[in-house]
């Protein structure tokens, strides 16, 4: 069980769009607070636009931005999420997540946030309540780590593309 917080009362529970997706989707939470912003010129908050339709962010091309989820959550031990970008939105918008997936772990005790990154041609909006990434969630198991001699048991050795 995902112990869950609204950090905001409209904030929507991270759910999955069919009975079998392995992601939830997660949406941006844009209002009441600046979205931290990296620019050309350095980071920047940035405020979301009110427009007609939903308060949005825009990121000019290379721009990446820190996007708030609106919640907080506890993980069981021994479990972590990841973050991953939904496929649509890269090949809509150009966004894509540089750290993907992104790995929050079971003892982060603040909201949950999004990097990303506009990699298209023109400006990107991100809009308030839009989903804009999945969280899959993973068992994992913490090893010891202990020095010793490994030796190459295979021809699998070069390094990047070893197996041709």
């Amino acid at each position: 069980m995902v112990i869950f917080e609204r950090l905001h009362a409209d904030v929507v529970v991270p759910a999955r769009a069919t009975e079998h997706s392995a992601g939830y989707d997660v949406r941006a939470y844009l209002i009441g607070r600046p979205t931290k912003v990296m620019t050309a010129a350095g980071a920047v908050d940035r405020e979301a636009t009110r427009g007609a339709g939903a308060a949005y962010v825009e990121l000019a091309p290379g721009e990446r931005a820190i996007v708030p989820l609106g919640f907080r959550a506890r993980l069981p031990e021994g479990f972590e999420a990841q973050l991953r970008m939904r496929s649509s939105i890269a090949f809509r918008k150009g966004l894509t997540m540089p750290n993907a997936p992104g790995t929050i772990d079971a003892d982060y005790p603040d909201e949950w946030l999004v990097m990303l990154r506009n990699d298209g041609d023109a400006p990107a909006r991100i809009e308030h309540g839009e989903r804009i990434a999945q969280v899959v969630i993973a068992r994992y198991a913490a090893l010891d780590w202990t020095p010793g001699v490994v030796g190459i048991s295979t021809s699998r050795a070069g390094g990047v593309g070893s197996t041709g």
